[in-house]
């Protein structure tokens, strides 16, 4: 029987893994269970091989996160939202939905990039890397780190590229689109276009900073997952 009273799963974005949601789980004050989707081929799954099809990575972790009677809010950044929404789409499948989906940093499942990131050679990924100022340039300097990033980068990117949703897909949850007022990828206009995919409340949120606007506005990001919560609640 499932114990915890709520739970947040966090979706990461391209290239990225679970660890890069503990600063949100130490910054929420309720008592909510964090589960982090860690994909294959990367930190403890990295001797798996990628998967390059989103669509193949939703029905995979669906399959691993089937809803279990407790109330679950979604949270993705990036290509994360992405499969996030997808997740949610199976979720409501087998008559369950997430009581939130959370989408950051994402341009709406149904539109296309109005831009090509190069992606023939490491240098052209590490570009990418070093634009969007998402990791440690420590890390950048390490060769066995880099090693470890590029491919991972790369194949979900060409995933992301690949992927495009029906115009009128939609989840049902109330989905809250974010973003950073700096970031160079996402627009407003970019994250207001979710609206459209979904048959619930909707709601934007525009944060100081850039596509990783995340990594200096934990706590603010903890406080409105936390106030969603709240209207939950009292809605209940």
């Amino acid at each position: 029987m499932p114990t915890a009273a709520l739970r947040l799963v966090c979706f990461p974005h391209a290239g990225g893994s679970a660890v890069y949601y503990q600063p949100l789980a130490a910054a929420l004050s309720l008592p909510i269970e964090v589960c982090a989707v860690q994909y294959p081929g990367r930190q403890d799954r990295r001797n798996e091989p990628f998967v390059d099809d989103i669509r193949v990575l939703a029905d995979r972790t669906a399959k691993v996160l089937p809803p279990d009677g407790v109330p679950t809010i979604f949270f993705g950044h990036s290509m994360g939202a992405t499969v996030a929404f997808e997740v949610a789409l199976r979720w409501e499948s087998l008559g369950h939905s997430p009581i939130r989906l959370f989408v950051s940093g994402r341009r709406s499942p149904s539109a296309r990039a109005s831009y090509q990131i190069p992606l023939a050679t490491e240098a052209d990924v590490l570009a990418e890397i070093r634009h969007l100022n998402g990791t440690d340039n420590r890390l950048l300097a390490d060769d066995d780190i880099l090693r470890m990033i590029i491919p991972a980068v790369r194949n979900d990117y060409r995933a992301v590229e690949a992927y495009l949703a029906a115009p009128h897909t939609a989840v049902h949850c109330p989905t809250i689109a974010m973003c950073g007022n700096k970031d160079q990828r996402v627009s407003g206009l970019d994250i207001e276009k979710w609206r459209g995919h979904t048959n619930s409340a909707f709601a934007v949120h525009m944060f100081g900073g850039g596509h990783f606007y995340l990594e200096q506005r934990w706590q603010q990001v903890a406080e409105l997952i936390e106030r969603h919560v709240s209207l939950e609640s009292r809605a209940a």
